[in-house]
Order: C-alpha cells, then sequence, then structure tokens
C-alpha cells in the first residue's frame, strides 16, 4: 500500500491521526461519487446507500462479538464519547458519579462535567497502570460504573481490562472503554467491556466517521434529535463515504496486524535504546504498551526549540495528546503518574504506523541525537 506522505517528511505522530490509506479511500470516493444519494431516502438507491453502512454494521458486529443494533456510527471520536457517557445519564438519572481512570481523553472528562457526573479517578503511579486495589476499594465504598480506556493515548499503556471486568462484575457495575488507540493497532478483548468507542481517522480511514457501541438498546440514548438515522440514536444524514472506508480500513488493518506490529515493535526497541543512552526517560517502559507507542522525557530544558528544530528538519512529533499538545500544557497523566510539571513540560510522544520505515527512524535518531547534543 502505497504511503501519502511526502518523501521529506517523516511522520511520527500516529497517535493523533494514521495518514489514509489513499488507495482504499479514493475506491470508495468513488463509490461516493456515482452514488451519491442519501440513505435516510424512500428510493432503491438510498435503500443501497442504507445497506452499505448496515453491512458495516454487521462487519464490527462480527469482529468484536457484539450487538449489530448496539452499534451507532457519529462524526468524530468526541461525539462517540458523548453518546457514550449519555447511555449513562440514561441509565443512572440520579448517579453524581463514577470511577475514572486518571488517562482519558479530555472529551470523556468534558462529556461526563456535561452529563453531570463527577470523576472519582483511580489512584496510579509511574508504571502508568491503574491500582486494582484502589478500584477495588472504591466499588467497596460506593459501587458505580467504571471508565477505562485500553491503551494510554500518551503512554501508549495497555491497561488490565480482564482484572477491571472482573471487578465490575464482582459489584454488578458497568466497564466503559474508550478504544481510540487499541482498535486496529492491536487484538482488542471487546467482550470485557459493556460499551466502549472508537474512530476511523485512528487507522487511516480519513476523518468523518467514529463508532459507539452501547451497553444495549433502548430508545432514549441519543444526543441529536430531530431525525430516525442510526436506529433513532443520532439525528443526522450517515457519511456513507466515511463509513465505507471505515470498514475497508479496518479489514486491510487485521490482515496486516500481526506483520506490522512485529516491526514497529523493533523500532520502538531501536528509538528507546538509544534515546535513553543521550539522557532520555522511556514512560512505563516495562510497562505493557502498544508496540508503535515511546513517550519520553528529554534531557533539555528547550523542547520548545527541540521541537522547532525536528520539524525543521521535517520531522513530526508530538508533546503528547493532540488535543492539548497546542497549549504546551503539563500533562495530567504525568502528573497524576508523579511527575513533576518540569519534567512533564519536557515530555514527547513517538508513534509510529503502517508506512514507517527503517530509514525514518534512523533520520529520526540522528536528528534528535543532533538537537539534544546542540541544546545540552
Amino acid at each position: 500500500m502505497k504511503s501519502p506522505l511526502k518523501n521529506d517528511i517523516k511522520y511520527f505522530d500516529y497517535n493523533a491521526t494514521h495518514p489514509p490509506f489513499a488507495e482504499i479511500l479514493e475506491s470508495c470516493l468513488a463509490s461516493y461519487l456515482s452514488g451519491f444519494y442519501n440513505p435516510s431516502g424512500i428510493t432503491r438507491y438510498s435503500l443501497n446507500n442504507q445497506g452499505k453502512i448496515e453491512q458495516t454494521r454487521k462487519y464490527f458486529a462480527s469482529i468484536t462479538g457484539g450487538q449489530e443494533k448496539q452499534f451507532v456510527f457519529s462524526a468524530t471520536g468526541t461525539e462517540a464519547n458523548y453518546l457514550l457517557i449519555q447511555s449513562l445519564r440514561i441509565l443512572y438519572p440520579d448517579l453524581d458519579s463514577v470511577i475514572v481512570s486518571p488517562f482519558e481523553h479530555s472529551s470523556l472528562y468534558a462529556a461526563l462535567d456535561s452529563f453531570g457526573f463527577s470523576p472519582d479517578l483511580i489512584h496510579t503511579d509511574k508504571s502508568g497502570m491503574i491500582n486494582l486495589d484502589n478500584l477495588n476499594e472504591k466499588l467497596k465504598t460506593n459501587p458505580r460504573p467504571v471508565i477505562c480506556l485500553y491503551a494510554g493515548n500518551e503512554t501508549g499503556v495497555i491497561q488490565p481490562a480482564e482484572e477491571i471486568s472482573k471487578l465490575t462484575k464482582e459489584f454488578g457495575q458497568l466497564f466503559y472503554s474508550d478504544l481510540m488507540q487499541g482498535f486496529g493497532k492491536i487484538n482488542v478483548p471487546f467482550g470485557l467491556f459493556d460499551g466502549y468507542t472508537f474512530s476511523g481517522h485512528k487507522i487511516g480511514a480519513g476523518m468523518g466517521s467514529a463508532v459507539t457501541y452501547l451497553p444495549k438498546v433502548h430508545p432514549n440514548f441519543r444526543i441529536f434529535g430531530g431525525g430516525n438515522q442510526e436506529n433513532d440514536h443520532r439525528a443526522g444524514t450517515e457519511n456513507t463515504f466515511a463509513i465505507e472506508s471505515f470498514q475497508k480500513v479496518s479489514e486491510f488493518q487485521n490482515q496486516n496486524l500481526e506483520e506490522k506490529n512485529k516491526r514497529l515493535l523493533t523500532y520502538r526497541s531501536k528509538i528507546e535504546n538509544q534515546l535513553e543512552d543521550l539522557g532520555c526517560t522511556i514512560i512505563s517502559k516495562n510497562s505493557k504498551r502498544l508496540p508503535n507507542t515511546t513517550f519520553l522525557i528529554l534531557p533539555i530544558e528547550e523542547v520548545d526549540f527541540f521541537l522547532l528544530g525536528m520539524e525543521e528538519k521535517k520531522i513530526l512529533v508530538s508533546t503528547g495528546s493532540s488535543c492539548k499538545s497546542r497549549a504546551r500544557e503539563a500533562s495530567k497523566s504525568l502528573l497524576y503518574m508523579g511527575y513533576t510539571k518540569e519534567e512533564a513540560l519536557r515530555s514527547i510522544r513517538i508513534s509510529t504506523g503502517y508506512f514507517t520505515t527503517e530509514d525514518d527512524v534512523n533520520t529520526l535518531l540522528i536528528a534528535t541525537r543532533e538537537l539534544i547534543q546542540k541544546f545540552k
């Protein structure tokens, strides 16, 4: 599959968005251009497009083991998270708080606030894992639903979903998870979660489609009213092009998952070994992590100049979650893990993906060495 990246760009921000698989998207775009009809219409052309949407819904049900009618397509991961939290408010109209990991995407915390829930944060440490004893204590003291993402968008740490699921079931509570960074990157144990979300652009399907898996069929699960699309869970014409692209790219990613992850794990080891030699601190190095993600603390103070220097060399990395990186705020995840604000402000994230090559990695390491030595 041909990379859409320009030859002079070395891209290491896959956790923010995966470069699109141009050949797949072009094929789906051709299908859309010749059959652009509104899927909510009554003609056979519209019904054909609705059939494509239902086929994708059936596909996601087949690979996750979920129920078709509990999958809802939306436009973005943020909207998907809002719908997931809205379902909690419908199920628990009098609940004032839920148990939440300290590693969630900002949209998840915003959704909790919007629907009147306060987050009771689970303890953690520099491993980047939630403290299961603390979770157990919170459930004993006040049983409530639990929300914990499966893989961290900054650290890449994979949380102990099986143990969390056992605890929530022991106390008769729901377990929700943001799978944005796990879906299409690793094998995900979907059956452990009562509700979850994932998004197309995180795997290379382009912007415009995300998924919420709701815990049950319920007529009042919705954010937007005014139309009966998505089994009455989301008013608004579906993005047939983005939804079809989502399925096709997901199929491609799953077919190539094992080979790709072996390659990315080799790249991660090379990156981390060499950067440690330069004085970098690899965050959660000994924890189970995504094979494509390295979160590290630079041994220099001039992080902004470092990032500018990397960009001048046409190398793109980030300071962590893309929703916060422009603000240059200290990563809340790192602060909760026990790092200082000064350390958190020196953190950067390197994330790789399908189109990453060994030449890209070598170029990254040479540039990183030059800039660290320059600013030390």
